[in-house]
């Protein structure tokens, strides 16, 4: 199963877009058509990949947008950009999501005490190869960590490509300690402190700040798989996500998006253009110590 990319506007604008096509040519969905599974038997994942390893672009599935296409989020109408909290440079690892999951608003998690915060479940990929923007790779899950942000879970799924040479050698969170020594401690504190240049206080953690192993991650993984069922099925209310697609939904459905359906969406949007410059500001580094 492959995908491909289609850009349209011009990167690094408000207009820019990312959209999915299947091996069919037929544009899909990355939050509802391309399948969870890659392999469902030896749990192995899908991810898009929004945002390339030192990067500092917030690229995201959109929810609420027609198609849910990649695209920059927007603060106050301006483009966001994490910051680069000393010593750490952009994303310290390929981040996406995982599709046809969703971290459903209206439940309360029993380990975190806190409800959903309405999108796809994240997930660092910590391989060797920094990844391309809206490449679709598979990956082993190794580990979780729950995010509290803002009041609401934020799991943070630890994976691995499965075609990363050292995919092999890493099974499960323990190994990530021993073969990788303080990228999860770094993974924590990028979480705990990026949204502090903003004027954010520093996110909390579930778990005393540990991350839970492999088989706890999976169950967490299908729980979100499961919420996004009652979802499509339209047992749970969307609110203001966009649900339609092209390959999951029956034919008499609301969501069911038809292929010329999909087409207009993507061409009511401007041709891939002129890449705009990215702010000088992005560059620069934040310090400030932790309390």
């Amino acid at each position: 199963m492959s995908f491909t990319v289609e850009e349209r506007g011009n990167p690094n604008s408000l207009s820019y877009r990312l959209f999915f096509k299947n091996a069919e040519g037929t544009y899909v969905s990355p939050f509802h058509d391309i399948p969870i599974y890659a392999d469902e038997k030896q749990n192995i994942f899908h991810v898009v990949v929004e945002v390339p390893r030192w990067t500092n672009a917030k690229m995201e599935i959109a929810t609420k947008d027609p198609l849910n296409p990649v695209k920059q989020d927007v603060k106050k109408g301006k483009l966001r950009y994490v910051a680069n909290v000393f010593p750490h440079k952009g994303y310290i690892w390929n981040y996406g999501a995982i599709p046809q999951t969703w971290e459903d608003p209206t439940h309360k998690d029993g380990d975190t005490g806190c409800c959903g915060d309405n999108d796809p479940i994240d997930v660092c990929e910590i391989g060797s190869k920094v990844c391309s923007r809206g490449e679709v790779i598979k990956v082993k899950v190794l580990g979780v960590l729950a995010m509290i942000d803002e009041g609401e879970t934020d799991w943070k799924v630890i994976a691995i490509n499965v075609e990363d040479p050292e995919a092999g050698d890493l099974n499960n969170i323990s190994d990530v300690q021993r073969l990788k020594p303080g990228y999860l401690k770094s993974t924590v504190d990028w979480f705990r402190r990026y949204k502090v240049p903003d004027g954010k206080p520093e996110n909390r953690f579930a778990f005393d700040d540990e991350f839970k192993d492999k088989d706890f991650a999976i169950e967490v993984i299908k729980s979100t798989h499961n919420f996004w069922k009652a979802l499509i099925s339209q047992k749970s209310s969307a609110g203001e996500l966009i649900c339609k697609n092209t390959c999951v939904s029956a034919s008499d459905s609301p969501y069911c998006c038809s292929v010329e359906e999909a087409k207009a969406v993507v061409g009511g949007t401007s041709p891939c253009g002129k890449e705009e410059p990215i702010p000088s500001s992005v560059e620069k580094w934040f310090y400030y110590e932790s309390k």
